[in-house]
């Protein structure tokens, strides 16, 4: 027993140390010998502690045209799609009635950008144009895409292995054009890099329309196929030759963020309804930075006096529970770093809870652990029934814990209240580590404690709160 209790307090040593080498202020980036990747572990905030922008979009159709809520549902989902890719944090798309969608970025950085990818229709079209050049810029109508844009794309053309290329003629035309393919026809959008590292976009074509690609391009070489983005032409190369396996990469004069905003909107699919924006804003923290301060130090403060209570009340007991308790913080800081979760107010929130809920489970112990005392028995008998007598209560209320936080984390994700989300996770990531902390740590603390000094306390009653 005293073999095993030792290997567990080494255990706890390592993974103490691990934590506050995570924890660590300043430690941004996370990496592990043997592996050459890295991975950002800053501390992420959400907008009520950062501020960021929040954009209300709306469904830009006549107002005596009925929108559809499957369509708007759609686009919601397609918006919130193109948000994550941007690697934006704790993101807020959410519905507001029957034809808006409301967007908040928390922290964002190139906000106008930001709403480019996201609020454009991102229709993406391969047209036949005969042996018309289309100049890039071009608006066009074609025999698919209805809705308009204003969407301003820099010149591209479209290779595969030198296939096709660009030509300098220029013929103004209003014919509607046959759309050959679309976006929905891709099977990926990735941004790449040509020889001369400028950005490019890789495209894919799916399985079944791999074969008619290269069969057009073969039926049509010397002609032009115009690349068309919301009815803006980017690029209207000249074929030289079919194009196999329906691959092949569009190049052009854009930047790094603007080749990453169109493979984001590619990879995405189009909108079903375009939008438009109603309402852009960008907003400080909700709380304040003074505020951020006295609320970390509220709950600092709170929690110092919980521990102070532990250790008078329930004296060595309570000082390796503070002992315990202080890991748990790290444990839990730690692992918000590194899944990641972001920060709000109803996610502290949630933190400070299961650290009251983390107290509450040493309680239950060391009363049933006094019971054991008083009626005669030693202490490692008195622990060892503490620990199985209060575990049943420990388990059944953090069982009714978690399928709380299942339930908000639930409805958060559904109904877009992602403050409610947040608050659910750290409570349930607090649970998790509460039933580490309280059962295995304590018990390996007071276990030692015992093993070392037990004959000296078996006698002083009063040193265990009794």
């Amino acid at each position: 027993m005293r073999d095993r209790n030792f290997y567990l307090l080494i255990l706890i040593i390592v993974i103490a140390a691990l934590a506050i080498w995570i924890d660590w202020p300043g430690h941004d980036t996370l990496k592990l010998p043997f592996i050459k990747s890295t991975r950002d572990i800053s501390v992420r905030q959400g907008l009520d502690l950062q501020g960021g922008t929040q954009v209300l979009l709306e469904a830009d159709v006549p107002a005596t045209t009925e929108v559809g809520a499957e369509a708007m549902d759609a686009a919601k989902n397609i918006v919130e799609n193109r948000v994550n890719g941007l690697g934006v944090t704790e993101p807020l798309v959410q519905l507001q009635g029957d034809r808006r969608i409301i967007v908040e970025l928390p922290g964002i950085k190139d906000p106008d950008q930001a709403i480019a990818t996201f609020r454009q229709t991102g229709l993406l079209e391969f047209i036949d144009a005969g042996s018309t050049f289309l100049e890039p810029g071009t608006v066009v109508k074609t025999s698919f895409s209805t809705s308009s844009t204003e969407t301003v794309t820099p010149t591209a053309t479209v290779t595969s292995t030198g296939a096709v290329t660009d030509t300098g003629v220029t013929t103004p035309t209003e014919t509607i054009y046959t759309t050959i393919l679309t976006g929905k026809d891709l099977k990926s959008a990735e941004v790449g890099f040509d020889s001369t590292s400028k950005p490019l976009i890789q495209f894919e074509m799916q399985a079944d329309r791999a074969d008619f690609f290269e069969e057009y391009t073969g039926a049509n070489i010397g002609k032009y196929m115009a690349i068309v983005l919301d009815r803006v032409v980017i690029s209207c190369p000249v074929i030289n030759s079919a194009i196999p396996d329906g691959s092949g990469v569009i190049e052009g004069s854009f930047t790094l963020e603007e080749a990453r905003s169109l493979a984001i909107q590619l990879k995405y699919g189009a909108l079903p309804v375009p939008l438009k924006i109603v309402d852009n804003r960008t907003i400080g923290a909700t709380l304040g930075q003074d505020s951020v301060q006295r609320s970390a130090m509220a709950g600092i403060i709170g929690v110092i006096v919980v521990l102070l209570f532990m250790i008078v009340y329930y004296r060595l007991p309570g000082l390796m529970a503070a002992l315990a308790l202080v890991l748990y913080a790290l444990l839990n800081f730690a692992v918000y770093k590194l899944i990641p979760v972001t920060l709000t107010l109803p996610g502290i929130a949630g933190f400070l809870l299961s650290t009251g809920m983390a107290v509450d489970a040493n309680i239950l112990i060391f009363e049933r652990m006094k019971e054991e005392i008083r009626a005669g028995r030693g202490l490692s008998s008195a622990l060892s029934a503490g620990f199985d007598r209060a575990w049943t209560s420990i388990r059944d209320s953090n069982i009714s814990t978690l399928i709380t936080c299942l339930i908000l984390y639930v409805f958060g994700s559904n109904f877009g209240a992602s403050i409610v989300k947040g608050f659910a996770i750290t409570l349930a990531i607090g649970v998790f580590i509460n039933l580490f902390t309280a059962i295995t740590v304590t018990r390996t603390f007071l276990r030692t404690l015992f093993d070392a000094k037990g004959d000296q306390i078996e006698d002083k009653h009063w040193l265990l709160g009794v």
